[in-house]
């Protein structure tokens, strides 16, 4: 069972669309899935994945898809519909929403929209620390997937207190979001979509002209750049001082690296990213 490619860097690194890692994993028993791998360093592992109109990945015994991590899956385009196959849960997430799961959670996903699915997909403990394929190999193979949950029939919607307690996929919008403002002299609107021991997922919004004061965090920090511009500012890094992302982009940054975010267009900045393990400094 081979792994996906990993990679890394050795100090900050800005990452163009056009030179983002290609990939395809999978076989005609699990489905293929197009994956564009951003970075997989030591602590994080961020990637956009992408399947067509009707698509689908399920898993073979050559691609287990269960793992030893933390994962959130943030619908960049289209509609997700995401299952735990061993338990039957169905989840549906839509542009702008996200699903987080927990490791040792089983998942299929399936493009039930239109248009092409995109999902930007954050992952740690990262695969170098054997959560992934290696680790999947490990688990007894899962022979009889399932997508209904028969148990609800015929006390719904009464049973959905009783069902949101055993739910595994936690669908997360925007009222989901923990707010955050950053800074003190001129805080930027940070949201938490989700925070564990192992990984912190959010979203930073800036407004034309904001920028972000300088700032680190305790783990590695990978992001994507949704909508807008963002210039990224390096002062410390011995390098070049400052980068320019457009849409699509991504940028990683090692534990520890001062940075700041600056907005000099007039619309507004959306990242969303991704720090492993700690969010904090310190």
């Amino acid at each position: 069972m081979s792994g996906s490619p990993r990679p890394t860097f050795n100090g900050p690194a800005h990452i163009p669309y056009e030179k983002v890692t290609r990939h395809i994993w999978g076989d005609r028993t699990s489905g293929e899935v197009i994956d564009w791998i951003y970075v997989s360093s030591h602590k994080i592992h961020q990637l956009v994945f992408g399947l067509p109109p009707g698509g689908s990945f399920r898993h073979s015994d050559a691609h287990r898809t269960i793992f030893a991590a933390d994962e959130v899956f943030y619908v960049l385009e289209g509609t997700l519909v995401l299952s735990n196959p061993a338990t039957g849960e169905v989840r549906r997430a839509r542009t702008g929403e996200a699903i987080f799961f927990r490791r040792d959670t089983w998942h299929h996903g399936f493009n039930y929209g239109t248009a092409p699915l995109r999902v930007l997909e954050f992952f740690a403990p990262p695969p170098s620390q054997g959560t992934s394929s290696a680790y999947a190999g490990t688990k007894s193979y899962l022979t009889s997937p399932k997508y209904t949950q028969d148990q609800w029939l015929g006390r719904w919607p009464a049973a959905q207190c009783e069902a949101a307690a055993e739910l595994s996929l936690k669908v997360l919008s925007e009222p989901d979001i923990y707010w955050r403002l950053e800074g003190l002299e001129d805080p930027v609107q940070v949201g938490i979509l989700a925070s564990t021991e192992h990984l912190t997922v959010g979203k930073m919004v800036l407004l034309p002209g904001q920028q972000s004061e300088l700032h680190t965090h305790g783990g590695d920090e990978s992001l994507y750049l949704v909508e807008g511009s963002l210039t990224v500012r390096l002062p410390d890094s011995g390098q070049q001082p400052w980068f320019e992302l457009k849409p699509g982009d991504g940028f990683y940054f090692p534990q520890g690296t001062a940075h700041q975010y600056m907005n000099a267009s007039g619309v507004l900045s959306v990242m969303l990213f991704g720090v492993a393990p700690r969010y904090l400094p310190g």
